[in-house]
Formats: structure tokens, C-alpha cells, sequence
């Protein structure tokens, strides 16, 4: 027998707020002193990027506030309590302090007394490297229920003078759980089935934040839009075919590609490369812009609850963040 990592539940929230692209031209209300209003419209947003609108989150609403609404939707999926669980791993960019981390405040939150949490980094990434995590605790047997957890609140790190990046993302975040359950480690096995994640370091200033703890200053979002664009294709492919080629399956056996949401053109050109149709890619950044780390859980709970994803659905998730960093998971629903 094998032990795979196997998704029980899923879940996730969106703050109230909805901000349409139109508000950047009309003038969008309570992110600054005053009113923004941007040399933009919604046809040069929607062109670009595929976005219509975004969440943004609430004045005081931190990251763990969203990532504690959906873990709770993710366990009620799951039909589990928070002491059920072992561990959390939160993927986020965005943490509420410098320390602790928003996990051990979403563990606090949900009165979780047992178990351990922690914070992993790699911003869009940040939820594959959080998945691959998660799978390597379960099969080294430190845990077997891990609360997986992608939640930001970009909003609050947004030069909102740059319309190149501030209409491109969201807050939002999204959960799921996986248990350890066993296989008879074949790829027709629920659950994670292969993973594969990457990172260089060269490319840091084409996506970077321009401040932090050790300058003094939060900073602001920074990217060269064009660079990123042209190697997020390329690696994204690449990654997806990489978690095939180790699970031994090829992409005529994927049924949902469920990317990270940047870029309608990215995701429409990573499934073009990879040979697969736009009618079996999960879509939502039309819905939610960029919400970075929280993308992908987000996309899972939502195909799930519109009835794309289905129990035995084989899926590739894949994203790419600064560092760069970029990876993918490939699992049985």
C-alpha cells in the first residue's frame, strides 16, 4: 500500500467589497486620502489581463481574518472539527505582523489546541510550494490531516498611482484539507500524485516588492509586466509536463488545469502549449483578478462548486511568482 495525500474538503471566502474596473475611472473611494482615478477603462483591463473586477478587502480585515473564513468552509466541506487536524500551512505574501505567523492566528481563531502551523512564502507560488509542504508532512508521517491554506490581501501593497499593476489584483482566500489515506500507488489513487517546484533567484527585479522588515518601509509592488509575461508561459508549461512525466500520465488524462489566475493571456497560452482546450481549464480571474497566493484554492473551491471538478477528475495546478518561483501539483480529486 501507499499513502497519498488526499483532498477531504474544500473552501473559500471573498471579502464583500466587489470593485468593478469601471470604479478606476470613476474614481475608486477609500484606498487613499482621496478618490483614484487612473488613465484606464475596462476594455484596456479586460484586453490585457481578462479582468472585470476584484474583492477587496475591508478596513481592519486582515489575511488571517480571510483565511480563517475559509478554513472554517473548508472543515464544515470536510465535515471535520479544528482539533481533527494536525497542522496548517498558509501560504501568503501578506501576513497580518512580521511575526507570528498567520497561521498560528487562524489556529488561534479556530480554536485548534494541538498541532503545529506555519507561513510559507513564494508569493503567486506560494500555494503549490504550500501543497507540495503538506504532501511531504503526510508522507513522512508528521501529520495526517493538514489544513492548506493560500490567503492575501494585496490591496494593501498597491502603488495605486501605477495603473500597470493595481487593477491586476485581489484579496480573497482559499482552503483545502488533505488526509492521509491509503493507495495502491498507481496513478488511478486519490490524491497528490506528483509535485514539482523551482525557483531562481536571477530574476528577482521583475517582480519584487520594493520595501520590507529589514529596509523600514512596507513598499510597494513592483513588475515588469512584458518580462514576467514571457517566462510564465514557458515555465508554467514546463512545470505542468514535469508532474506528468513523474506520475506517469499524459495531458489526454488531465481533465482540469486549475492555474494561478494572473493573466487570461498567460493561462490561455500555458494550456495551448500543453495541448489542452480553454473548455477544461478552471477560469476565474475574470471574478477575482490576481489574488496571488489564494488564486488557486480559490479556482479548486469554486470549479468544484460550480460541478467542473468531480471526484476521480485528474488535476495540474501550476503558478509562478517573484523569486521568480513557480512550480505544480498533479493529484486525483
Amino acid at each position: 500500500m501507499t499513502t497519498r495525500a488526499t483532498v477531504i474538503g474544500v473552501g473559500h471566502y471573498l471579502p464583500d467589497r466587489v470593485v468593478e474596473n469601471s470604479e478606476f475611472t470613476t474614481g475608486l473611494e477609500g484606498m487613499t486620502d482621496h478618490p483614484i482615478v487612473l488613465e484606464t477603462s475596462d476594455e484596456w483591463i479586460r484586453a490585457r489581463s481578462g479582468i472585470e473586477r476584484r474583492h477587496f478587502a475591508a478596513p481592519g480585515q486582515m489575511t488571517s481574518d480571510l483565511a480563517t473564513r475559509a478554513a472554517r468552509a473548508a472543515l464544515a466541506d470536510a465535515g471535520i472539527e479544528p482539533d481533527d487536524l494536525d497542522a496548517i500551512v498558509l501560504a501568503t505574501s501578506t501576513a497580518d505582523l512580521t511575526f507570528p505567523s498567520a497561521a498560528t492566528m487562524v489556529q488561534a481563531e479556530l480554536g485548534m489546541t494541538r498541532g503545529f502551523a506555519f507561513d510559507v512564502q513564494a508569493v503567486c507560488a506560494g500555494f503549490v510550494y504550500a501543497l507540495s509542504n503538506a504532501n511531504a508532512l503526510i508522507l513522512s508521517g508528521q501529520a495526517k490531516r493538514v489544513l492548506v491554506i493560500g490567503a492575501e490581501t494585496f490591496s494593501r501593497i498597491m502603488d495605486w498611482t501605477d495603473r500597470g499593476t493595481c487593477v491586476l489584483f485581489g484579496d480573497g482566500a482559499g482552503a483545502l484539507i488533505l488526509e492521509a489515506r491509503d493507495g495502491d500507488g498507481t496513478v488511478d489513487d486519490r490524491g497528490i500524485l506528483s509535485c514539482d517546484l523551482n525557483s531562481d533567484g536571477r530574476f528577482r527585479d521583475i517582480l519584487y516588492v520594493d520595501g520590507g522588515t529589514s529596509t523600514g518601509d512596507t513598499g510597494f509592488l513592483r513588475m515588469e509586466g512584458k518580462e514576467v509575461f514571457r517566462h510564465a508561459v514557458e515555465k508554467l508549461a514546463s512545470t505542468a509536463t514535469k508532474s506528468m512525466e513523474k506520475a506517469g500520465i499524459t495531458s489526454d488524462k488531465i481533465d482540469w488545469v486549475v492555474p494561478h489566475q494572473a493573466n487570461i493571456r498567460i493561462i490561455a497560452g500555458t494550456a495551448k502549449k500543453l495541448g489542452l482546450p480553454m473548455d477544461r481549464v478552471v477560469t476565474t480571474v475574470q471574478d477575482h483578478g490576481n489574488t496571488s497566493a489564494a488564486s488557486i484554492p480559490l479556482a479548486l473551491s469554486v470549479g468544484k462548486a460550480r460541478g467542473q471538478i468531480k471526484p476521480g477528475d485528474v488535476v495540474v495546478t501550476e503558478a509562478i511568482g517573484g523569486g521568480l518561483a513557480w512550480g505544480s501539483v498533479l493529484l486525483r480529486w
